[in-house]
C-alpha cells in the first residue's frame, strides 16, 4: 500500500520549487521516506522484507511520484508500435520523417528528407514483399547495418506484419551473426550494402533457416549468384519494394506479441536473446512521453533528432520510436566517425542522445580549447561557470540560471551541437559527475541521465529535468516500473541499512518476457516477478538511485559494451608468461587494464635473451618487460578472437603472488575483486593515465 501518514516536518521553501503543484507539501499523503530521510520523487508502495533462510532481506518497494496511484498502463487502441507510426502519418503526412545527407560529386550536401507519408508507403510495400517470401506473423526477420532510413522502414514493415525483428551486429563477437540467425531461426535479413560480404559468408552455415537477403541498396550479380548457389535469394532495395503492393490488408496485432528479440553480450557464454513484447516496447515509449509532459516539454513535429547511436541497441530504438510517435524528424549520420560533427552541425537537431564516451570526448575537447585560449578568457569562463553552477545548485531552472552568460560565454558550446538542442540525454553507462556538471552548466539545455538494460526495454530510471540535486545519479523509476533493493550480504550491502544499498530489482510493465530458448537463464534472473539486474544501487535522500557496483563479475565500459571478466581472464591465463591475472575495467573508461603475476622463469629467460639485467622483482618494474608481457597477452587474445574492447591497454607486473595474507584471494583461490581493487587502486589509476597518455 502507498504510505499515507505524514511523519516529517514540511520541507524548506527551497524544495517547493522542484515539486509540480500537485505534489506540493500540502499533499502530505504522497511524501515518502528512504531510511530516515524524506524523499520527494518516490512513493513507498510496499514494505520491506526480512531475511528468511537463504533468501536475503529486501528494502521497501518504490514508485516514481508521477505513478503514485498505479503504474502507467497502455491506453486502448495501442496494440503494436505500428500504431505510433500510422497515427503520425495521419496527423502529419507531409512532415519530414527520415533524412540523410545528399552525396553530390562525392561530397555531402544538405539533408534530403522522406516525408511521413512516403516512409509509410515504403514500409507498406516492403511489408507486402515480405509476405511474398512466406514470412508470416510471428516469424523473424533480421536487420543488419548502420543507422539509415532503410533500417527504420524495415523495422516498421516488420511491425506492420506482426513479424519479430532481430537486430544483428558485430560487437557480440566472432560468429555472433551466424549464431543469432540460427538461434532465432531468421528466414529473411535486411542488410546494409557494406555488410553483404559478411552475411554471405554466413550462408553456408545458415541455409536451413536463411532464405532471403534484401540489400539496403544495390546488389552485384556475382553476389546474387553466390547466394543462389547456396539456396538463398537476394534482392536490391528497389527490387524488393517493387515486389510489394499498397493494397494488401495488414494482419491483426496484439500487445502480447513479440516485438523484437535483442541479443546481448551481458553475460558469459553465447549471446542471449532478450524477448520484448509489443506492450513492453510501447509502454516504455509512452512512459518517456509522460515524464517529459510532467517535467519538461514533450516532443513535437517541430523537433529533430540526430541518429548516430546504434539502432541495434534498445536505447536508440526507443528514442527513435518516440520521435516517430510524436511526428518528429530523424536525421541520420553518414556512418563515418570522421564526419560525425559535420553531420551534427548541418542537421541542427533539437534532441541529442549520447553515451558517456561521446560526452567525455566533447568535454576533453572543449576544456583543451579553453585552456589554450589565454588566462583572461579562462578567467572569464571560470567566473561564468561557477556563477551559473551556484544558481543551478540553488534550484534555478536551466534557462533562468544565467541567461546573459549563456549568450555571452556558453553560446559557442551550444553552437557546437548545432545551436538548437533543447533536450540532451545520456545512457548506456554511468556519466562521470564532473562531465555531467560541465554539460549542465555549459550546453544551455536540459540534461537527463538514465539507467536501463535491454531486459528493462531501455530506461528504467531517469533523472528529473531541472532537478540539479540528482546530478551523479540515474534518477527515479520510470512510471512503468517499481524498484527495490535486495541485500547482498557477501558484498556487505544491506538494503535495510541507514543508507540502503543492494541489488536493484525491478517489477513492472516494461520488463522482458524471458530469454529466447534459455529458460534456465530466465528463471535465474526473474524470481517471484522481480527482475534481478545484477547492479548494486544506493537510494539517495531525494528518491534518486545511484549505481555503485556490480554484483556479478561483469562490468560495462564507457561505450556501453559488457565485459565478462572471468572469461577474459581465462583466455589470458593461457599465455605461458602468466601465473595469475586480474583484469579490471572502469565503467568511466573505454578499455581494460590488468595486474599480472608473471612466470619467474619465463621473465628471466626473456631478460637473458634481450640483455636486460636485474633480479625478478626489478624486472617486473622494467618498462620493456611490461611491454613484452602486454604484447604476448594481446597476441593470445587475438588467437582466441577476443573483441577489440576486451584487449588490454596496460599491465602492471606484480612479483608477489596474490595471497590470503593480503586478503586478495578466497580459500578456494578465487580472486576477491573488491579487495584487489582497493589494494591496487593507485596502480590501476596509474595504468589508466599511462594508457591515455600513450594514446595521445
Amino acid at each position: 500500500m502507498i504510505e499515507t501518514k505524514l511523519v516529517c516536518e514540511p520541507p524548506p521553501p527551497f524544495f517547493n520549487f522542484f515539486l509540480p503543484p500537485l505534489y506540493q507539501p500540502s499533499h502530505s499523503p504522497h511524501i515518502s521516506f528512504i531510511g530516515k530521510k524524506m524523499s520527494f520523487y518516490t512513493v513507498k508502495v510496499e514494505d520491506s522484507r526480512a531475511a528468511a533462510g537463504e533468501t536475503p532481506s529486501a528494502g521497501p518497494v518504490y514508485r516514481c511520484i508521477y505513478a503514485k496511484d498505479g503504474l502507467m498502463e497502455l491506453p486502448p487502441g495501442y496494440d503494436s508500435p505500428w500504431d505510433f507510426f500510422s497515427e503520425s502519418v495521419k496527423r502529419n503526412p507531409k512532415n519530414p520523417a527520415l533524412g540523410r545527407r545528399q552525396i553530390i560529386d562525392g561530397k555531402a550536401g544538405g539533408y534530403s528528407w522522406m516525408s511521413y507519408q512516403d516512409a509509410f508507403n515504403s514500409a507498406i510495400r516492403i511489408a507486402s514483399a515480405i509476405r511474398t517470401r512466406s514470412v508470416n506473423p510471428g516469424d523473424r526477420c533480421g536487420i543488419y547495418g548502420s543507422n539509415c532510413p532503410e533500417w527504420i522502414i524495415s523495422m516498421e514493415a516488420c511491425n506492420s506484419n506482426g513479424i519479430t525483428y532481430v537486430p544483428l551486429y558485430d560487437t557480440l563477437g566472432a560468429n555472433a551473426v551466424e549464431y543469432i540467425i540460427n538461434h532465432a531461426e531468421i528466414s529473411l535479413v535486411f542488410v546494409q550494402e557494406s555488410k553483404l560480404p559478411a552475411i554471405l559468408s554466413c550462408v553456408p552455415n545458415c541455409s536451413s533457416n536463411l532464405k532471403t537477403i534484401v540489400s539496403f541498396g544495390k546488389l552485384s550479380e556475382s553476389q546474387k549468384k553466390e547466394a543462389m548457389e547456396l539456396g538463398v535469394d537476394c534482392f536490391s532495395w528497389e527490387e524488393f519494394v517493387s515486389m510489394g503492393s499498397l493494397d494488401d490488408e495488414l494482419p491483426a496485432k496484439h500487445k502480447t506479441d513479440i516485438c523484437t528479440i535483442m541479443y546481448t553480450s551481458g553475460t558469459t557464454g553465447e549471446p542471449k536473446g532478450v524477448i520484448l513484447s509489443n506492450g513492453a516496447f510501447m509502454s516504455e515509449v509512452l512512459s518517456m512521453h509522460q515524464l517529459l509532459v510532467e517535467t519538461d516539454k514533450p516532443g513535437t513535429e517541430d523537433d529533430s533528432y540526430f541518429s548516430f547511436l546504434p539502432l541495434a541497441h534498445i536505447f536508440d530504438q526507443i528514442i527513435e520510436t518516440y520521435c516517430i510517435y510524436r511526428g518528429s524528424s530523424i536525421g541520420f549520420w553518414q556512418g563515418d566517425i570522421r564526419y560525425l560533427i559535420e553531420d551534427l552541425l548541418v542537421l541542427k537537431p533539437t534532441i541529442f542522445c549520447g553515451v558517456p564516451r561521446v560526452y567525455d570526448r566533447i568535454y576533453t575537447g572543449i576544456m583543451a580549447k579553453i585552456s589554450s585560449g589565454g588566462a583572461v578568457r579562462k578567467a572569464l569562463f571560470d567566473y561564468a561557470y561557477y556563477y551559473k553552477l551556484r544558481n543551478l545548485e540553488k534550484g534555478m531552472q536551466q534557462d533562468k540560471s544565467a541567461p546573459l552568460l549563456d549568450k555571452l560565454v556558453f553560446d559557442k558550446i551550444k553552437q557546437g551541437f548545432g545551436g538548437r538542442v533543447r533536450l540532451m540525454l545520456s545512457g548506456a553507462a554511468p556519466l562521470p559527475k564532473h562531465v555531467e556538471e560541465f554539460l549542465r552548466v555549459t550546453c544551455c539545455t536540459v540534461l537527463s541521465q538514465g539507467y536501463g538494460l535491454t531486459e528493462s526495454c531501455g530506461g528504467c530510471f531517469t533523472s528529473i529535468a531541472n532537478v540539479y540535486s540528482m546530478i551523479g545519479t540515474v534518477g527515479v523509476p520510470m512510471t512503468t516500473i517499481e524498484a527495490r533493493l535486495e541485500s547482498v550480504p557477501e558484498m556487505g550491502y544491506d538494503a535495510l541499512g541507514s543508507v540502503p544499498r543492494g541489488e536493484i530489482c525491478l517489477r513492472g510493465n516494461t520488463l522482458f518476457s524471458g530469454y529466447h530458448k534459455r529458460e534456465e537463464l530466465s528463471n535465474a534472473v526473474l524470481v517471484d516477478g522481480w527482475f534481478h539486474t545484477g547492479d548494486i544501487g544506493e537510494w539517495q535522500p531525494d528518491g534518486a538511485m545511484k549505481i555503485i557496483d556490480r554484483k556479478k563479475n561483469i562490468f560495462k565500459l564507457s561505450q556501453g559494451e559488457y565485459v565478462a571478466v572471468e572469461n577474459i581472464e581465462s583466455t589470458y591465463s593461457r599465455c605461458p608468461l602468466v601465473t595469475s591475472i586480474w583484469v579490471y575495467g572502469n565503467s568511466f573508461e573505454s578499455f581494460l587494464v590488468a595486474v599480472v603475476v608473471p612466470d619467474r622463469m619465463a621473465i628471466e629467460e626473456w631478460a637473458a635473451k634481450n640483455n636486460e639485467s636485474g633480479d625478478y622483482e626489478s624486472l617486473c618494474k622494467n618498462s620493456n618487460a611490461r611491454k613484452y608481457v602486454l604484447d604476448e597477452l594481446n597476441s593470445e587474445a587475438q588467437k582466441n578472437k577476443l573483441r577489440g574492447f576486451e584487449m588490454l591497454k596496460a599491465v602492471h607486473l606484480e612479483p608477489v603472488p596474490f595471497d590470503f595474507e593480503r586478503d586478495l584471494i578466497t580459500p578456494t583461490f578465487k580472486l576477491k575483486r573488491q579487495q584487489l581493487l582497493k589494494y591496487y587502486k593507485d596502480c590501476v589509476d596509474q595504468l589508466y593515465n599511462e594508457a591515455k597518455t600513450t594514446k595521445k
